[in-house]
């Protein structure tokens, strides 16, 4: 039974790995209330987010509508 689980595991893990595009690390500076940016030992605070980037395919215009 465990070597089942193991196996399920291992393979939704795997799925989601390989699911396809680069992952890229997106920062901003983080604001307050005002607008303005969270200062700490005189650098802006920045939040970083993962995110992935998928290529764009090539493709043919849409004709337009007369």
């Amino acid at each position: 039974m465990n070597k089942i689980l193991a196996v399920l595991l291992i393979g939704v893990m795997s799925s989601t790995v390989y699911a396809g595009g680069e992952i890229k690390e997106v920062c901003k500076d983080k604001l307050d209330k005002t607008g303005l940016p969270v200062m700490k030992d005189n650098k802006a605070v920045q939040v970083c987010k993962k995110i992935k980037v998928h290529k764009k395919l090539e493709g043919t215009e849409v004709p337009v509508k007369k």
